[in-house]
């Protein structure tokens, strides 16, 4: 291969996360909704059923399937059947951004308006065990309590610290991971959707 080859495949080349391919994909909305003439947010408990993060509050979202064009199909086909609407009552949506997370997970993020009331839901009981408001207003006004967790690199038995600089004495580097915690009455908001939410609440601010 020559400089030429080179350069054309990098012409062609579109720039994207390295070692993507083996992420998994997930997309989620951020669904606002008029309630009591202002903008809330909607939430959801999961499932108690559920074998991953049953009970905790998220929201509608899940992972690409085969059949999916895009990941923004995803956020609107998930939250219509976690919620039991229909993918007219799912408007505005925009695209936000995205996150990579310390767990394999690429998750892109959306924004969108739930043109429906309250008593249009019909959850999903598989995936839903409960659904419940906050007014945007609150989180403007409320900052997260934040926590940090510690998270180290352990190699594996079988790995060859004899071939790499140090051996069994290598520094491999540790990281303090925030996590964010909203309290709204009974309900604590925390790990992905907190980290996406503070997110959103800084930049709408």
């Amino acid at each position: 291969m020559d400089l030429r080859t080179i350069q054309d495949k990098l012409a062609k080349h579109t720039p994207s996360i390295i070692g993507d391919e083996s992420l998994k994909r997930y997309s989620l909305l951020i669904p606002l909704m008029e309630q009591h003439d202002e903008l809330h947010i909607l939430f959801e408990v999961r499932s108690y059923e559920m074998r991953r993060q049953p009970g905790e509050i998220c929201f509608p979202g899940g992972k690409m399937d085969g059949q999916d064009s895009s990941t923004q199909v995803t956020a609107i086909r998930e939250t219509s059947e976690e919620l039991g609407i229909s993918f007219k009552q799912i408007k505005n949506v925009q695209s936000y951004g995205y996150m990579v997370s310390p767990f394999g997970m690429k998750v892109d993020v959306y924004v969108g308006f739930l043109d429906c009331k309250e008593e249009s839901f019909y959850p999903n009981k598989d995936e839903v065990a409960a659904l419940f408001t906050v007014p945007l207003d609150y989180f403007l006004k409320t900052k997260p309590e934040l926590h940090y967790v510690h998270m180290e690199v352990v190699p594996e038995e079988s790995f060859p610290t004899s071939i790499i600089p140090y051996g069994e004495n290598y520094q491999f580097p540790k990281r303090r991971y925030e996590e964010y915690f909203y309290h709204y009455h009974e309900r604590v908001i925390w790990g992905l959707t907190a980290r996406v939410l503070y997110d959103f609440i800084k930049k709408m601010t």
